[in-house]
């Protein structure tokens, strides 16, 4: 399978779980402005979305959608990163992964935009983001992982949106339980082996 990827984009949380199940897999970096691969190749004809992560299995089919991608890897290849259906504990994950995508993902969406204006961010989008966060502190006090104590397919995808924070000068050390959590996500050697993989340093 090939994975298309962007550096530091939310693709790195694909890569985590693929590398988390030791999986082989090749990668071709995305041009997501120009939407040329790092082949020269048009992106737009693997996929018209134009986004990453893009997931081309080896039949083929060609998966798009971060939080699908995850959950079809781990389906496909059982891990106690999403228990099987027989477990309750299998919708916990898929309900931490969905907030994940659709309201911590979506929610830096208009922080990275040229079109919002910077008071507007300051005001409205950055402590609607923190208030976000604060609740995701809430959950981590009495647990090492969002669904528990194991780590789970939203912990990594988590992880990375984490890393946005940097540039965005807001401190994630002011949730120490997010803080703690970062540093064990970080120190997962499938973790370190996608930052190497990526060239990317935190």
């Amino acid at each position: 399978m090939k994975l298309y990827y962007a550096t530091g984009a939310c693709s790195l949380a694909v890569r985590i779980v693929i590398n988390e199940l030791n999986l082989p897999c090749e990668y071709e970096a995305v041009d997501l402005h120009t939407k040329k691969t790092a082949s020269g190749a048009n992106f737009l004809e693997v996929n018209p979305k134009g986004e990453v992560p893009t997931l081309v299995l080896d039949n083929g089919q060609v998966l798009t959608e971060n939080a699908v991608i995850q959950q079809y890897l781990a389906d496909k290849h059982k891990n106690s990163m999403l228990p099987g259906k027989e477990d309750f504990q299998h919708y916990r994950v898929l309900e931490w992964l969905n907030f994940v995508s659709t309201d911590l993902h979506k929610g830096f969406g208009p922080l990275f935009s040229g079109e919002v204006p910077a008071a507007l961010k300051e005001s409205l989008f950055i402590p609607n983001l923190k208030k976000k966060f604060a609740f995701v502190n809430q959950r981590l006090a009495n647990q090492p992982f969002l669904t528990g104590n194991e780590f789970s397919l939203p912990d990594g995808y988590t992880f990375v949106l984490l890393t946005w924070f940097k540039p965005l000068k807001v401190n994630i050390a002011d949730w120490p339980h997010i803080a703690r959590f970062f540093d064990a996500v970080k120190s997962r050697p499938a973790v370190q082996k996608s930052l190497q993989e990526e060239g990317t340093e935190l």
